[in-house]
This record gives structure tokens, sequence and C-alpha cells, in this order.
């Protein structure tokens, strides 16, 4: 039917859209109402049995004899499987091959998995997991990152990066400053725990139901472990109640633990991970420990510079590699450096093998900076900001001072003006007097200040990985479903690729459906990580839509006339040669006359390049930028403090949807601060970590958050072509809090009058708050 009523041409394209709109997350009714499924609420079909691992309980040992004769004869007890009974390989390392399934004669830290029970319900299999009876002989272990360094125990071979001559840097340089930092590593505390749910199917296929950001990733190990093609092998995610990086490598693990036993006993098998065994087994963000020297003039400008950064990566190396990478690339920060000399070294522990986390080495690649400008300032006597403004990478028209240390240009540098915005509208000034004022007349209690920036890199730093892929149908009804590669993890990734593909069709958001991800869709998709989520799915989807677009223009000027070029999409409706339509009526006409109504689309993030051994090139399509400034109060006499307001202006570019990407900078900065001050992993002389469960690990709670909490997006467009020219949200923001550790610091320091440097560690806990306050009393 030809329409052209009022109601139609009430909104036309030009001031139509979807994208940049503050739409609520796709799932946000479900998960209020509880009817959001994730992999555990599945509906366990006839038969089902439930796995639980046999946990080693030494740091470093051979294993002369397992006695597993009590676990086998357990109620309810089916099987029990040790590595002997793996049909094909032994393994789940991402990278290198150094990381078995289940432990084979030897365990390198305390709950490495040496085998898999599996009994007619969960509780069954975890008691009888217990009932195991080990011989162990016992081997040296190395538990931190200082022994590492100085066993030369490395995962893999130390890296370095240089740029000038810091050693005659430093030899000119009128003021020298030298010391160590220590920085402590996250525990993930996704809401949803590690869970697989792996199903039998017919000529020697498997189903596997997982909590994943990397379904392709599991796809590929079970199919290794089960001695099958990938083809044998589908992987399926809906949703993940939270993965922050430690579901990208490490879920593989559950995956095929799963998939064995249910290849063994020919039915289906779920392995849920308990809170303290899911903690006991997997990695975390690695910690790092620091020796490092710089050179500074008068005024405090950076001349030269010096670290040396050891983390723990644990017994195998995971993704230590690009992790360390990506430390060493963001050591500058917001900084121009001109010579530096920055070296990082995967240190092998005996201890949980550590993994991806949010910002993946980034975030312990840049407080290192900070803390040696935090101390620049004090030595000088001056505010720290202004040490930072004045070592900030240059405007974009300054040449010589936009140049990476591995070579790659500055080009959008808003830092700037966007430091300079939160610096007046937080009244940073004002605030600074007044603080110097209330800790001269308080003893006990002392206020803090800090405003910290952050530039961040966004892509991948393997070059392959920067590609997706996705699916669009539009069914004859009018209505869209949406399949693409990556992975929701309440992150509205998912959302975001609706608007896009919404926007691109001109229909509303309400037409537009999202399956889950599934490796029979999308085939060899990369993990949803390293913040490029909506950036590679969100180019694919459009493409994908982008091709349909064109078919239905194409074909309704062929019905209706006038140019495919001038058909607009809009408002559900289709404008065509000075008619509007509705966009079912189109797509039902095009179905018809047997036009394609679906289109697959992909996506591979140019103008990449990285020489690893030179560890230089362009390793990062675009710059994320950022600054929070936090106000903290600090009791003296006990260490506790408390949060009292932050502010933070984050560039999101031009952003897709508002109100998430807002989410996201709050979520990031809380989950950022807990790791600066309250997270804190703590292992035991015999390697066991103790921090394994909610009451021995603290996260923030909505207590820790500040009565003022402002976070804002600030007005920029990215200057690479990104999906309308929007810029990540996921890693960058947990950077922020770096000014909550610096305020703090700052509070402790004007117990010496600001004239001496805190040798404050991280994360700043009541305890290393004390330990701080002592040492700065001790030296006044």
């Amino acid at each position: 039917m030809n329409t052209q009523t009022e109601s139609f041409l009430a909104e036309t394209p030009a001031d139509w859209a979807e994208v940049g709109r503050e739409h609520p997350h796709e799932s946000a009714v479900a998960h209020v109402c509880g009817s959001a499924t994730y992999t555990d609420d599945l509906p366990e079909l006839r038969g089902t049995l439930h796995g639980a691992l046999g946990l080693s309980q030494r740091a470093h040992a051979r294993v002369r004899a397992m006695d597993l004769d009590a676990v086998r004869a357990a109620y309810g007890v089916v099987a029990v499987l040790t590595a002997a009974d793996i049909p094909g390989v032994n393994d789940c390392g991402p990278i290198i091959h150094d990381d078995p399934i289940l432990a084979d004669g030897l365990v390198q830290y305390i709950g490495q998995p040496m085998f898999i029970v599996i009994a007619d319900s969960h509780d069954a299999a975890r008691r009888a997991a217990r009932l195991a009876k080990v011989d162990y002989e016992d081997l040296p272990a190395i538990l931190t990152p200082q022994a590492a360094k100085a066993a030369q125990s490395f995962v893999l071979p130390p890296m370095q990066l240089k740029r000038g001559d810091a050693q005659e840097a430093l030899e000119r340089a009128p003021h020298i400053i030298r010391g160590e930092l220590y920085v402590g590593g996250q525990e993930q505390f996704y809401l949803e725990g590690q869970i697989s749910y792996a199903v039998p199917q017919e000529n020697h296929g498997m189903l596997v139901q997982c909590s994943t950001q990397h379904p392709s990733e599991m796809m590929h190990v079970v199919a290794h472990a089960l001695g099958l093609s990938s083809h044998h092998v589908r992987v399926e995610c809906r949703r993940m109640g939270g993965g922050f990086g430690g579901k990208e490598s490490q879920s593989a693990l559950w995956a095929a633990a799963a998939a064995i036993a249910a290849k063994r006993t020919g039915r289906p098998v779920k392995l849920r991970a308990d809170r303290d065994d899911d903690m006991m087994v997997t990695g975390k963000r690695h910690c790092f420990h620091y020796e490092y020297e710089l050179g500074h003039d008068d005024e405090g400008r950076i001349l030269g510079a010096k670290i040396e950064m050891v983390s723990r990566a644990g017994y195998s190396a995971d993704l230590s590699g690009p992790v360390a990478t990506r430390a060493v690339c963001h050591f500058d920060n917001a900084y121009y450096l001109s010579d530096v000399d920055i070296r990082a070294m995967c240190g092998k522990t005996n201890t949980q093998s550590n993994t991806a986390f949010r910002g993946f080495g980034g975030p312990q690649g840049a407080i290192a900076v900070e803390y040696l400008i935090d101390e620049v300032a004090r030595n000088l006597g001056r505010d720290p900001l202004d040490i930072r403004k004045l070592n900030f990478y240059g405007r974009n028209e300054e040449e010589g001072r936009n140049t990476t240390p591995y070579g790659q240009k500055v080009e959008d540098n808003v830092l700037h003006e966007l430091v300079g915005q939160l610096e007046a509208d937080s009244d940073y000034r004002a605030r600074r007097e007044a603080i110097r004022k209330f800790n001269a007349t308080s003893p006990v209690l002392k206020r803090g200040l800090a405003l910290t920036p952050v530039k961040f890199g966004i892509a991948f730093n393997v070059n392959h990985l920067n590609q997706a892929g996705a699916l669009v149908h539009v069914y004859v009804d009018g209505s869209v479903l949406v399949n693409h590669g990556g992975t929701e993890m309440g992150q509205g990734l998912n959302t975001k690729v609706m608007q896009v593909v919404a926007h691109e069709l001109g229909v509303s958001l309400e037409r537009v459906r999202i399956s889950a991800t599934d490796t029979t869709k999308i085939a060899n998709t990369s993990a949803t990580a390293a913040s490029t989520g909506a950036d590679l799915n969100g180019k694919a989807a459009q493409d994908a839509a982008r091709q349909i677009r064109a078919r239905l223009a194409e074909f309704a000027a062929q019905r209706h006339g006038g140019a495919a070029a001038d058909v607009r999409f809009a408002g559900d409706r289709v404008h065509v040669n000075g008619e509007v339509h509705p966009f079912a009526e189109i797509v039902a006409q095009a179905y018809l006359a047997r036009v394609q109504l679906w289109s697959d689309g992909f996506y591979a993030t140019p103008n990449l390049s990285w020489d690893s051994k030179t560890m230089t090139g362009h390793p990062f399509s675009y710059y994320a930028y950022g600054a929070a400034v936090s106000e903290v109060v600090v009791d003296t006499l006990t260490g506790e403090w408390k949060l009292v307001r932050a502010d933070g202006l984050y560039d999101a570019g031009n952003s897709l949807n508002p109100a998430i990407d807002i989410g996201q900078v709050e979520g990031g900065f809380i989950q950022g601060m807990g790791w600066l001050t309250t997270e804190e992993l703590w292992w035991n002389d015999a390697g066991k970590l103790m921090t394994h469960a909610p009451s021995t690990y603290k996260i923030p709670a909505v207590s820790d958050c500040p009565e003022a909490f402002s976070m804002r997006l600030f007005k920029n467009s990215n200057v690479t072509d990104s999906i309308h020219r929007s810029k990540a949200t996921g890693e960058p923001p947990l950077l922020l809090p770096f000014s909550v550790f610096f305020a703090i610091r700052d509070a402790i320091a004007s117990v010496g009058e600001n004239r001496i440097n805190p040798p404050l560690q991280a994360p700043a806990t009541s305890e290393a708050i004390l330990d701080a306050i002592e040492a700065v009393r001790a030296a006044r």
C-alpha cells in the first residue's frame, strides 16, 4: 500500500537515528525479573551427570602415587578420570602448550586439577573429590616475582623496549630518583563462576554450553582434547555473569574437562565451580614488582627513565606474554618520554597461572610512571598535576613530542583540553588549598587529592585477532535477527550491535533481536577482550546490514521508481521516489521477488602493525583518553580511609549508547579502586592462596562508593573510522582510580608536611597505609 500521510512523514531520515541514544541494556528486564538464562539455568537433559575437580595440595611436587579407590567408591560416583583417560591432547594453553588439563605426574601449584570426578549430583562429586590419597615428593617452590627473577625463572624470554639512550640521559640529569614498587594482582570475581555443560551429539559431535569470552578457543581446546576436528564441536554462550578477562583463556579447562567426561560416559555432564574452587584453580591479574630510575630537570620534565618490571606469571605462560607487552606499551601513559629503557619479565612461579584481566597489563604499566611523577612532584615541592601537565604528549601540531616509545604517533591527543576541563569543573585548585588548610589543623584525619590522566591504546596487540564476523537475517514480517562473534558479559555489547543494525536498516530497536554466540554460526571468532567488542563486531554487523539495505534499496527503486542511491530507510519506513512505505511492506515485496534478505558481514581493523622483536610499530587503532580527580580522608591512627568525592571525564568519542558507556566508566572506576586499595591476594609460605572466598577477599561494596560520584563523557569524535566514530569503554576507565591511590598517598604525605614520599604499595589496604604512615613519621 502506498501511503503518504502526516504520521509517516513526521520523522524524516535526516533527524532519525538509533545510535547515540540511551537505550537500556537489551536484557535489562530479564536480568531484573530473573528470566535471563545463564549456563547453569539451562534445563538439564535427562541423565545429566555432574563433575568436580580433584585439586593438588602441594605447590610443587612429583606425584609418587595417587590412590583414588575411596573416590570411586563414594556415594553417587559414576566415574573418575585422570590424565591417562584424555583421548586427545592434554593441554589447554592458549599460546604455548605448557598448561595441562589434568596434571600428569607433576603438580605446580596448590589447586592444580589432578582428576575429574563424575557423579549423579554436584554435591556428591565435590565430596568425593576430597577423598583422594596422594603421595607427594615435594620440590622447591618459587612464589613471588622477586624470587622468580632471582632464580631466573621465566615462562617466556624477557622483553625490552628502548628509545634514545636512557643511561646517558640519567647521567646528565640534574635529579635522579631510584626505588622499587610492588602492585598486587586482582581476582576477577565475576558473579557467575566458571561453568560448562557438555552434551554428546550424534556422529561424534559435542555441544558445549560454556560461560566464556572466547567460544572459538573453547572449540579448539575441546576438539584437541577429544581427538576430533573443530567441526565436531559446537560451543554456545548466550550471556555471562561477568568475565573481566577471567573467561578468555581460563574457561578452557572447564570446557575441556566437561567434554572429556561427557565423551567418556556418553551422557551430558555439567561442571560448575564452587567459588572457593574457582578462586583456587584460576589465574588472576598479574602482580608486578618494579625497579626504576628516572632523571628529571629542575622544572620536573622527565629526561630519561629505566624500569624493570617482573610479573607473577604463575606456572604456565597462558597470556602473560601479551600482558607484559601491553604493560611495556603503556608505561608512557599520557607522557612523552624521549629516552627510555623498559624491560619486562614474566616470572615463573608455583602459583595459579595468571591471565587476562580488564586492562590486560595496561594498568600495571601505566601506574608505574604515575608513581614516578608523584615522586618527582613531591621532591620538587610542586603540585603533581603541574608535573603531569608539563610532561604530557604535545598537542597534535607539536611534532617531536607526539610519538610513543614504540613508534606510533599520538594523532588525536585531547588530554590538554580534557584535563583542563576537569580541573576547572572539579574546582581542583580551590580544593587543593582547602585540603592544605584542613591538614594543618587536623592531627589525626588527613585529606588527600589527586588528578590523574589516562591514554589507552585500543586493539589486540596480536594483529590477526583484530577481525570479526556477523550474520543479519531480515524475516518476511520485517523483524531482524542478528548473530555476531562477540560475547555478552553484561557490558552491553549486544545492545550496541543491535543499535548499529537498527540504525543501518532504519528500523526501531524493538524490531531487532540478537541470538546466542555460536561457533556454528560465526566461525574463527576472536575473544571478546581488549575493549574491541563493539569496534569489531559492530563493524561486522554494520557491513552485513548495509548489504541487505543495498539490496532492498535496489529493489525498491525498481518497484517504485527513482534511483537506488536516493532510497532512504528511517523510522521503520522506506522513503523512495517521493513515496513512504512501511519497512515490513518493502521486505515482504522483496521476498516475493526472491531478493536475498540475509547477509554475512566481516571487518578487519586496518593500519595495524607490530614487530615483536624490536617492539615497535602501530599496534593500536586509536587512543581513548580520560582523567579523574579523587578526594579521600585517611585516619592516621587506624589506616582506615574513605573516598569522599570522585569526578571523572572520559573520551568515548561519539558514544553509541551514553547510558551504557557511563555505566562502564563507573563500574571500571570502582573495580580499579578495588584493585588498588582493598583486593589483596595473599599466599602463605606453603604457596596456598588464603584469600579464596568472599570471607577473605574484599571487593568494593556499595558503601565504598563516594556520595559525590560524577562520571561524564567528554565531547569528541574519534579521528579513526571506528564504528560511528565511537571509542571503547571496556578497559580504559579502570585506570581512572589511579587518582584514588595517589590521593591516599597525598594524605599520608601530609603527615610529613608533604616533603617525604610515602613508600605506599598497592593494594593500599589499611595495613599498607599504616606502614607508609610509620615510615613517613620515622623519616621526619
